[in-house]
């Protein structure tokens, strides 16, 4: 819950924008402002203060505990220029709830957390449980020290500006008393080891704790046993994913109650599910009470994995848990990234978030070129050029496969005649695939010209270096017939110069000479023009790579000089007059 304080007409003002836009997520505190920030201060986990800074550091000062536990506080200043993250820039969320607070009120986030103020992401934010020198490593990435990645297990970081080492390859169980005497390191481990003197151990979640257990089973056997389990394997119980069981104990009190004191999701298969599993230690118990030979290393091992603990009993006698651990492999995350036309302020909010996440990015040239500056330091680039599409999605797919957050970039849309297609046909379920859409040259295009797309529509390539001329014919002539609006992708080219004059004359044959048609090259862009022509009179000569044709239907209008196709509606007769000027 996010708290709202604020002690003047202005300030409140602010503060109801915020609560109505954040209904669910807000809280507003009244009275006296001293007694409103201390209840909020104890009561939520991030405070708005609609205050002078010097006031609000005045009034928390007291209530300050730690980094660890204290709440984020954002001020905002009474004119609402400025949101400034005060406390717990990391810890609290108050950098990025400063981003959020100014994106809605039209301020300006004010961040001074250092490795924000140079693009490299806080260790503390990585959403991982995180141990030892985190200060002392992050003014190493600060000031450009060598910082080695040890990546033990697998997992899809962001960027960061570190020597990455091969990953290790041993067991992954025993001690380690944390004596690395290199001088700073990240290391990546679910293993329950010490970190050494200048060492950041992150530990993600790549362990699952299957549990068997009997009806009544206390919670504290359920607990002891799993902690048991992991201590003499050498694992941390930082790195435990979830619980995972049979559908029939889903609602088991003990086993319920431990997975939230461990504080992890408790997920459940039916008995066939498990019944399938493949097992080292199979049983006639299990089979007779839930219809399947295995509960606990069945449901570890269900989504795959390495059993690191072969199933173990509870040490009550009779027994009333059984447990196995399976290490599952970090999973890749690939986002494919559409980047919009190309004007800055048409890339979204979201992809410029996919890009700041991924620590390789994969693209063409000319496209990266246009992003390069909004990529995290770190970031490791595989660019190519105009044709090699299906080697950039192999080689986004294969680094995903590796481990690593992927961010593919392609130009409009990343589903509309771009990179999503090839790179999820070489892709399977043993990475996270995100898209991320973006605006496509025909919406650029359109608004460029006014409203052409008001009503049915189909975009078509003209290019035949994927697709047979004659797909490409049949398919014009059939939006011709269909009296769809038709925008023309590829028109163009120095090559191949004969296929657009040839689909105006199919479109010719269904359309009147006076359809408009309009012309846009470089859409969003610094240099772009448009035109709006008829169908007698286009010129395909003007068209290039670089330009949209859009035809209209039979409906479509010129009005006041901007295509327009109706969305088929009653259209008033002073505004049918128009298409005559």
């Amino acid at each position: 819950m996010i708290g709202l304080i604020s002690a003047t007409a202005a300030g409140a003002a602010a503060r109801d924008r915020l609560a109505a836009a954040w209904p669910e997520r807000t809280r507003v505190y009244g009275g006296p402002v001293a007694d409103a920030v201390r209840a909020a201060f104890a009561e939520c986990e991030q405070v708005v203060c609609f205050l002078a800074t010097g006031a609000v550091v005045r009034l928390v000062a007291p209530l300050l505990g730690g980094k660890a536990s204290d709440p984020g506080v954002v001020c905002v200043d009474e004119a609402g220029r400025f949101a400034v993250s005060l406390i717990g820039g990391h810890g609290g969320g108050a950098n990025e709830l400063a981003r959020e607070v100014g994106g809605l009120l039209g301020a300006r986030p004010v961040v001074t957390t250092a490795t924000d103020a140079v693009d490299v992401p806080g260790l503390d934010t990585l959403g991982l449980p995180v141990e030892g020198a985190v200060a002392a490593v992050s003014r190493a990435l600060l000031d450009g020290t060598p910082v080695a990645l040890d990546r033990e297990v697998s997992w899809p970081l962001p960027a960061l500006p570190v020597a990455d080492t091969h990953p290790h390859t041993g067991t992954g169980t025993g001690t380690d008393t944390g004596t690395d005497t290199r001088s700073y390191a990240i290391r990546v481990t679910d293993r329950d080891v010490v970190p050494g003197a200048r060492e950041v151990l992150l530990r993600p979640p790549t362990l699952v704790v299957g549990v068997g257990a009997s009806r009544g089973v206390p919670a504290e056997e359920v607990l002891e046993l799993v902690g048991d389990a992991l201590r003499d394997a050498g694992l941390s119980a930082a790195s435990v994913a979830a619980l995972a069981t049979v559908d029939a104990k889903a609602g088991e009190p003990g086993v319920v109650a431990a997975a939230e004191r461990l504080g992890v999701p408790l997920v459940t298969y039916s008995a066939a599910r498990l019944a399938r599993v493949e097992v080292p230690n199979p049983s006639a118990a299990p089979l007779a009470a839930v219809g399947t030979p295995s509960v606990a290393e069945a449901a570890a091992l269900l989504g795959g994995g390495e059993l690191l603990v072969p199933k173990r009993k509870s040490a009550a006698r009779p027994a009333g848990a059984t447990c196995a651990v399976v290490r599952r492999p970090g999973r890749g995350r690939l986002a494919v990234v559409g980047l919009g036309p190309g004007a800055r302020d048409l890339l979204t909010p979201r992809a410029k978030a996919e890009l700041r996440r991924a620590s390789v990015l994969v693209g063409l040239d000319q496209y990266v070129a246009q992003i390069r500056d909004l990529l995290r330091p770190g970031t490791r680039i595989l660019e190519s050029g105009l044709g090699a599409e299906e080697e950039r999605a192999r080689t986004a797919v294969a680094e995903a496969r590796a481990g690593h957050a992927v961010a593919l970039i392609g130009s409009g849309d990343a589903g509309v005649y771009a990179m999503a297609s090839p790179a999820l046909a070489e892709a399977s379920d043993d990475i996270d695939v995100v898209g991320v859409p973006g605006v496509t040259a025909a919406l650029a295009a359109g608004a460029v010209l006014g409203a052409p797309l008001g009503h049915d529509h189909a975009s078509i390539s003209l290019s035949d270096l994927h697709t047979p001329w004659e797909v490409i014919e049949r398919r014009v002539r059939a939006a011709g017939e269909a009296d769809l609006v038709v925008t023309f992708y590829n028109p163009r080219s120095r090559g191949r110069d004969w296929q657009l004059p040839r689909a105006l004359a199919i479109l010719a044959e269904h359309r009147a000479p006076t359809t408009p048609v309009g012309v846009v090259r470089n859409a969003s862009r610094p240099d772009e023009s448009g035109q709006l022509t008829t169908l007698a009179d286009v010129d395909p000569a003007a068209v290039d790579m670089m330009t949209v044709v859009t035809v209209g239907n039979t409906a479509t209008r010129r009005i006041a000089g901007r295509m327009v196709t109706p969305r088929g509606y009653r259209w008033q007769d002073t505004r049918q007059e128009e298409e005559t000027r």
